[in-house]
């Protein structure tokens, strides 16, 4: 038992020893940051850390040396930055890494959030998977011919899955999908569904597949508009 804990514990020293080398041969970020990647989880992937600090680096680079200086004895601030060492260790892509870099520059340079809020944008952020992010910036810009570069690029994620009686279990699941996105989506406060309004009755339509109301259109709440603007795509592809 002491021999596997110390073998634990010796891969955990070396991890964090590569990964503090790794980090000090960034130009910028890496100095003022090599300390802190020491405290992060166990068994990170380097690859990945290695990605994420050289896009946090060329972004938190614009920033005046001083300021980041004064910032480094700030424990919200600490904080931050671990979160997104600890996020971006298991970030599988670069449109992650990316996302989570501008988060925690967006939270030393822009005055109007706070280092916590930075935070808590983060952790929305952990909790959506790259497929619900499109969505999420697609309700941005929902009206039909707007946006088209960005929808030709995820039109294969985009293109409405329809579920309908005689409909086959590839059908099925791939709409469920869709829809469990977009649920997901308003459960987390980012975008809010207008329910479609009879004339008659002026009461919900509910369809009758699925029992549920109809939707007439969908927007981004401002804490949506607000990750989307932290993250870097409110006006991506625009």
């Amino acid at each position: 038992m002491s021999d596997k804990n110390d073998l634990e514990s010796n891969k955990t020293d070396f991890l964090a020893s590569v990964a503090k080398s790794t980090v000090g041969m960034v130009p910028f970020a890496g100095t003022l940051l090599s300390e802190i990647i020491g405290r992060i989880i166990p068994n990170q992937r380097i690859d990945r850390l290695t990605k994420y600090v050289q896009e946090l680096d060329e972004k938190i680079s614009k920033i005046p040396i001083e300021k980041i200086n004064n910032l480094m004895d700030n424990e919200e601030f600490i904080d931050l930055v671990e979160e997104g060492f600890v996020q971006a260790s298991r970030a599988i892509t670069d449109e992650r890494r990316r996302y989570i870099a501008s988060i925690v520059t967006n939270g030393v340079t822009d005055e109007t959030i706070e280092l916590q809020e930075s935070k808590f944008l983060l952790k929305i952020l952990q909790e959506l998977n790259d497929i619900e992010i499109i969505w999420l910036r697609f309700h941005q810009v929902p009206t039909m011919g707007s946006d088209e570069i960005f929808r030709n690029k995820h039109q294969n994620i985009l293109n409405p899955v329809r579920a309908y009686v005689g409909a086959n279990k590839e059908t099925l699941k791939k709409s469920a999908l869709q829809k469990s996105y977009n649920q997901h989506l308003e459960r987390l406060g980012l975008i809010k569904n207008n329910v479609r309004i009879d004339n008659r009755t002026e009461q919900p339509k509910f369809d009758k597949f699925t029992g549920q109301s109809k939707i007439s259109s969908t927007e981004t709440t401002q804490l949506g508009k607000m990750l989307l603007e932290q993250i870097g795509l409110m006006e991506e592809d625009k």
